[in-house]
């Protein structure tokens, strides 16, 4: 069975009675190439175990499971169960879990199923649910690297550097815990349903350690979230709406102190800039909300 040809998996979803779910953001692909290409650029090989989120009908599990030590594939849709059988349940280096990702605990899940093997992360993201599935797989420190298809213009903005002005507190955080770099797009007309966007693969290969120091790194990112919580705003502007404590002379202050304009915006801030405010208001006696 060829698994992206639109023939053939319409004649497949329709004998098991399978209709699409745009609650879940479903869109399966009709181009070979895609998860061939994901597959190659994402760097697996025999010695990776690879976690993969979301596998519908599996065109991407199949070329994981080619190539990869071991795959784990996690899907939230139980009517893919028998689907996923026919499809991919050849392989015996493959482990289906019928589960919501957001719910498995990533650190242990991959030290049990992934072990002597480097682990990354794959998947066809639902556009819908991108930064929290992101955040989640970051923020489990448990991947070499993560290797998603997303919709473009998220992708473009997580890619972009802190400081260019085109990024945001998502890419702030993606970059903390990783180095983001785009791969290549992928158009409508290889997803059915066909999408209205176009879809762009990256690829995040994650830090050993965070690109600065930084006193508190909870702090960090509440500075980098009201920094952009209104973007239009100055960043002194934006501390005092985040710090009820912190009034704009003290925010004034702390920009000064960091070599920073008192009406720069925290979109023209890199990760170290961030950090070295955070680091002010760290030292600010008298923190409070």
């Amino acid at each position: 069975m060829e698994l992206c040809n639109a023939r053939e998996m319409k004649a497949l979803l329709e004998a098991n009675g399978f209709r699409f779910s745009k609650a879940k953001g479903q869109n399966f692909l009709t181009a070979a190439w895609v998860p061939q290409r994901i597959v190659e650029q994402a760097g697996v090989d025999a010695q990776t175990g690879v976690l993969e989120v979301g596998p519908g009908i599996g065109p991407l599990t199949e070329q994981l499971c080619l190539r990869a030590g071991k795959v784990l594939a996690v899907e939230l849709d139980q009517r893919l169960k028998p689907i996923l059988a026919q499809t991919v349940g050849r392989f015996q280096n493959l482990e289906l879990r019928f589960a919501d990702v957001m719910e498995l605990d990533l650190s242990a899940l991959v030290a049990e199923a992934f072990s002597g093997l480097r682990p990354m992360a794959c998947a066809n993201l639902p556009y819908y649910i991108t930064s929290p599935i992101l955040t989640k797989l970051l923020e489990s420190r448990a991947f070499d690297s993560v290797t998603v298809m997303i919709q473009k213009e998220v992708a473009q903005r997580i890619c972009a550097a802190p400081g260019s002005g085109a990024g945001s507190a998502f890419s702030v955080f993606c970059h903390w815990y990783a180095e983001p770099r785009m791969l290549f797009d992928v158009p409508p007309s290889c997803f059915l349903p066909q999408p209205k966007v176009t879809s762009t693969v990256i690829r995040l290969k994650t830090r050993q350690a965070p690109p600065c120091p930084v006193a508190d790194e909870a702090l960090f990112f509440r500075v980098v979230r009201a920094a952009f919580a209104q973007r239009r705003k100055t960043l002194a502007n934006a501390l005092t709406a985040g710090f009820h404590w912190l009034d704009r002379a003290a925010a004034e202050e702390i920009l000064e102190a960091c070599g920073l304009s008192p009406t720069v915006r925290g979109e023209a801030l890199t990760i170290e800039q961030f950090a070295a405010v955070t680091d002010r208001i760290a030292a600010k006696t008298g923190q409070q909300d």
